[in-house]
């Protein structure tokens, strides 16, 4: 390094134009950068999505969400196995090597998963295997609050608000999260 010091010493407008030269470069190169929220890529990680009606969350727990995981267990290349179990839905979050061939990996986890299939409870919907995908990421996330019950605020957003978004072109899918939909509760005094 004490050569460059040197030549900045001895020529300081030669330092000046190569130090000028490279900030015309990074503006010249500015414009070309690509800018995207989401970068084309394939994240190593396979979710194992179960739906099991009307069961409980323990229910789920024993009789889906631990069978897959022990399935899911034996595939190679496996970083981290995480499970979340509900009422009602089971779903196993595989997380793989980074050198690991993801559409292997997907394979991998649905031949894992069909073999324990007869194993699983019969009235469950079958698994859905599917890995992450960045494009299919949530881009607006919107809140509902106003001075009604939060029931009423769950039916607004589920037959009004919902079905605008919907229809709006280039939309997937709208999901309504935090609030119960509508039941009927039956106290029978014995």
């Amino acid at each position: 390094m004490y050569w460059l010091a040197e030549i900045c010493v001895r020529r300081p407008v030669f330092a000046l134009m190569i130090v000028m030269a490279l900030v015309v470069a990074g503006i010249a190169a500015f414009p070309q950068l690509g800018v995207d929220r989401f970068p084309n890529m394939d994240l190593p990680t396979v979710y194992v999505r179960t739906s099991y009606p009307g069961a409980a969350s323990q229910e789920v727990e024993s009789e889906v969400t631990q069978m897959l995981e022990d399935a899911v267990a034996t595939v190679a290349g496996i970083d981290e196995l995480r499970s979340i179990s509900s009422d009602s839905q089971s779903l196993v979050i595989v997380t793989f090597n980074l050198t690991r061939d993801i559409d292997a990996a997907v394979q991998d986890v649905r031949d894992a998963i069909s073999s324990v299939l007869n194993l699983l409870p019969p009235d469950i919907d079958p698994p859905v295997v599917k890995k992450q995908d960045t494009d299919a990421s949530p881009i607006m996330t919107l809140a509902v609050a106003g001075p009604r019950t939060p029931s009423e605020l769950y039916f607004l957003a589920d037959r009004s608000v919902k079905n605008v978004i919907e229809s709006a072109p280039g939309v997937g899918q709208v999901l309504i999260v935090g609030a119960a939909d509508r039941a009927v509760q039956v106290n029978i005094d014995a």
